[in-house]
C-alpha cells in the first residue's frame, strides 16, 4: 500500500539524494539506560561510542567523522570525542545528527560525505541526563517549549502545556474522528512494555503490563493515563556508518542504509497550529523513502517509531501506509504489534514509552540488531527495518535492509 500526497497542502517532503545501498551501519552502542543516574549527558555519550566501536571492531583513530545534535546538553562533539579518546586527528563534522528525525537523516548526510571522500566512518551519537536534571527544569523539552513565545502568549495562559495536554487533545480528536477507543491506545502500551521486558537494558524491564492494568490505571490527562506516556530518563545510544563495500570488512553483517525521507508540516511548530490535527509529515516522509529503498509497507518486518505517547505510534502507522487513515486503532489491537506473530512488530525494545527515552537514536540500534538477529526479542528472519523519527513540525523515515 503507498500514501498518496495528492491535496495535502499541509506540508511537503524534502528532496533526498538517492543514496541507496551506499553505506551500511557497522557499529551500535547504548549506555546503560535508567532513572537518574548523576551522570552528564557527555559521559553518557562516551559510554555509547565506546560501545559501538567495540560492536564494530574498529580503533577511535578510524572514525574520522562525527555527527551530533547542537542542543540537549553537552553533546559529545569532535573536542569531546578527542578529549575522551585521547586523539587529534582531523574530523569531518556535522550538527545535523543526533536523535528525534536526524537519528534517520543522518544517514543521508553520512552518505553524501562518504561518497565525495570526506569521511570513512561517520559516528553519530546523541544523549540526554533529563532524568539526572528534571528538578532543574533545564535541558527536556519542557524548558524549550516554555520558552517559545506563541506558546508564552497564546497556549500556556490557557493551560494548553506541557506535553501531555497536547496531544491527549490529539488523542481525544483522534477518538472523534475515527472512533479510536482507549482500549486501543492500551493495546501500544502493553506491546511496548512486553518488548521491554523481554529486554535487560529496558528502563521498565521487570514492570509488567497488562491491558486489564492499564484500564484500571488512573487517568492523568483526558485519555491519557500515565502508560500512555514516555519517560523521562538518563541514555543514549550512537551507531557508526560506513561504506557498503569496505562494511564488508568488517565484523558485523552488513545492515545497508536502503532509503531515507524527510517530512514537512507548513502549518506551525507546536500541533496547535497544525491544519492536519490527527496527521504527522510522515504522509510527506514515508513514501520517499520506501521509494527510494524499492519497497513498500507490506514488505516491513519490524517497525520503530518514535512515540512519546501511544496515539503517535496509531497516527504514524495510518500514515507511512500500513493501514488506512483513521484504521490505527483497529490494527494495533489483538497483539499485531507483538515481535513473535504481529502483523508488524513495532518497537521491539520498549520505544519511549517503556525502553528509554533517549529521542530515537537507540531505535535505529535496534533496527540494526533485529537485522543481525541479535535483538532480545528478536523477529524472526526480520530482513526489512524501518524507523520513524518525529518531532512536530517534521517526521523522518528511514529504511535499512540485511544484505
Amino acid at each position: 500500500m503507498t500514501v498518496s500526497t495528492a491535496g495535502r497542502d499541509w506540508g511537503v517532503a524534502s528532496a533526498c539524494e538517492n543514496v541507496s545501498g551506499e553505506v551500511a551501519v557497522v557499529g551500535v552502542g547504548e549506555s546503560d539506560h535508567s532513572r537518574a543516574s548523576g551522570r552528564t549527558s557527555g559521559e553518557i555519550a562516551a559510554q555509547a561510542v565506546e560501545r559501538a566501536l567495540e560492536d564494530a571492531g574498529l580503533a577511535p583513530s578510524d572514525i574520522d567523522g562525527i555527527m551530533y545534535a547542537p542542543f540537549a546538553g553537552d553533546q559529545f562533539d569532535e573536542a569531546a570525542f578527542h578529549r575522551h579518546f585521547g586523539t587529534s586527528h582531523d574530523m569531518w563534522v556535522s550538527k545535523r545528527g543526533g536523535g528525534m528525525v536526524w537519528a534517520a537523516t543522518a544517514a543521508h548526510e553520512a552518505a553524501l560525505a562518504i561518497r565525495d571522500g570526506r569521511a570513512r566512518h561517520v559516528l553519530n551519537t546523541f544523549a540526554v541526563a533529563w532524568a539526572t536534571r528534571r528538578s532543574e527544569m533545564v535541558g527536556g523539552p519542557g524548558e524549550s517549549h516554555a520558552q517559545e513565545l506563541f506558546k508564552q502568549s497564546l497556549e500556556v495562559p490557557f493551560g494548553w502545556f506541557p506535553q501531555p495536554v497536547y496531544f491527549a487533545t490529539i488523542a481525544k480528536r483522534h477518538m472523534y474522528e475515527f472512533g479510536t477507543t482507549q482500549e486501543q491506545l492500551g493495546a501500544v502500551a502493553v506491546a511496548c512494555r512486553r518488548h521491554a521486558n523481554l529486554t535487560p537494558g529496558a528502563v521498565m524491564h521487570g514492570r509488567a503490563l497488562t491491558l486489564d492494568a492499564y484500564m484500571h490505571s488512573p487517568v492523568i490527562v483526558d485519555p491519557f493515563r500515565k502508560e500512555d506516556c514516555c519517560l523521562i530518563s538518563d541514555g543514549g545510544a550512537a551507531y557508526i556508518m560506513s561504506a557498503s563495500d569496505r562494511a564488508q570488512d568488517l565484523r558485523q553483517p552488513v545492515v545497508e542504509v536502503a532509503g531515507i525521507g524527510l517530512g514537512n508540516s507548513a502549518t506551525g511548530v507546536h500541533w496547535a497550529e497544525q491544519r492536519a490535527f490527527t496527521s504527522t509529515p510522515q504522509v510527506f516522509a514515508a513514501p520517499g523513502a520506501f521509494a527510494m529503498a524499492g519497497v513498500e509497507p507490506a514488505d516491513v518486518d519490524v517497525l520503530t517509531l518514535y512515540d512519546p505517547f501511544t496515539i503517535h505510534a496509531i497516527m504514524q502507522i495510518e500514515d507511512m501506509g500500513f493501514c488506512v487513515k483513521g484504521e490505527g486503532g483497529d490494527f494495533v489491537e489483538g497483539g499485531a504489534l507483538d515481535h513473535d506473530g504481529g502483523v508488524l512488530p513495532y518497537n521491539t525494545h520498549g520505544g519511549l514509552l517503556s525502553h528509554a527515552y533517549v529521542l530515537g537514536i537507540a531505535h535505529v540500534v535496534e533496527v540494526v540488531r533485529q537485522l543481525r538477529g541479535e535483538a532480545a526479542a528478536q523477529v524472526p528472519d526480520a530482513r526489512v527495518g524501518v524507523y520513524g523519527g518525529y518531532t512536530g513540525p517534521q517526521a523522518s523515515t528511514l529504511v535499512l535492509r540485511r544484505v
